[in-house]
């Protein structure tokens, strides 16, 4: 097998997605390009973590599976530290636990790391909606709402400031470079803040490696189940919010004008696009083209509250994180 050696990384917290996290296993497993190894870590669940470690002993088909418990504070970031430290790729990928990929997906990847300069490759992110399909009021441009590739990146294999961390990949070196990702910020569960600490890793890594170079590739694709309750409008409403939120952490951390460049032309030049052609389908009575532009309407004031509830918060110190060295577990 050519090309660098891709660890994969799978965090998990919940005995709920049990079915989930087998099955994005078995999507690693049934890859064209073989994984180096998948690793599960279990945030603070013991009972997870011995489910997962006798399933997977007694499972000897396919590509090494490892089950390690979170060493770090709950949460994702520190899941995925974990798995970081634990790694022996070169290459280390990430898949959300309730996602599958699909069979060339590791390929995409380990292409691109054929250019040094390479230090993360991110894929698309297709939602699997509960319903069965979207929601009429749903605009695609705000599907990073549950997780998934919105309206409004770019198409192929371009570069960009960073990419999204449910379907994404570094090279090992990124992280001695710049660290692991921030505590603080990512998910914890279901709590708040939700997201954003790939944003801030990405920023923090283009600042300690200037000649890196961040890609998204179209084609290395996974797809997200998107259960029910993320269907309705008071998600989509608390989620905003939460982003905002969390892009005030990461302005604090790497600056407004770095923090804030892409979703400056995200809601300039994207957003009022999308608005346009839901009141143009509206005129035109297509279902749901009302709601989706006032989605973005009060998607965009949502999070604009969120941010500047974050900045004060920050401001004030009542919101902290820190971003850790990541200890190299000893390759074999």
């Amino acid at each position: 097998m050519s090309g660098p050696g891709i660890s994969v990384v799978i965090c998990a917290y919940t005995e709920d997605r049990w079915e989930d996290i087998l099955a994005a296993v078995s999507s690693v497993r049934a890859q064209s390009r073989p994984a180096l190894e998948t690793l599960l870590v279990v945030d603070h669940n013991e009972t997870l973590r011995e489910r997962l470690a006798k399933e997977y002993k007694e499972s000897s088909e396919g590509s090494v599976v490892r089950v390690l418990a979170n060493a770090g504070p709950r949460g994702l970031s520190a899941g995925r530290n974990t798995g970081i430290a634990a790694a022996r790729g070169e290459v280390v990928a990430f898949l959300d636990d309730d996602a599958v990929a699909e069979r060339d997906w590791l390929r995409h990847f380990a292409e691109a790391y054929t250019d040094e300069r390479v230090m993360a490759v991110g894929g698309r992110t297709v939602p699997v909606w509960a319903s069965g399909r979207r929601p009429h009021w749903f605009p695609e441009e705000f599907d990073w709402v549950v997780g998934c590739t919105y309206r409004g990146l770019p198409r192929g294999r371009v570069r960009v400031r960073n990419v999204l961390g449910g379907n994404a990949s570094f090279r090992r070196s990124a992280f001695d470079a710049a660290g692991g990702f921030a505590t603080g910020i990512g998910r914890d569960g279901d709590k708040r803040p939700l997201g954003c600490e790939e944003t801030e890793l990405c920023i923090r890594l283009s600042r300690a490696r200037p000649d890196a170079v961040l890609l998204i590739d179209d084609r290395a694709v996974i797809h997200h189940r998107v259960p029910e309750i993320r269907e309705h409008f008071r998600y989509f409403r608390t989620r905003t919010y939460a982003e905002g939120l969390s892009k005030a952490l990461v302005a604090r951390s790497v600056g407004a004008d770095k923090g804030l460049e892409s979703e400056r032309r995200y809601a300039t030049r994207v957003l009022p696009g999308g608005v346009a052609r839901g009141l143009r389908d509206a005129l035109l009575a297509r279902p749901g083209g009302a709601g989706r532009a006032g989605a973005i309407v009060a998607g965009v004031l949502t999070a604009a509250g969120g941010y500047v509830v974050g900045s004060v918060r920050a401001r004030r110190g009542g919101t902290t994180f820190r971003v850790p060295a990541v200890e190299v577990a000893a390759r074999e």
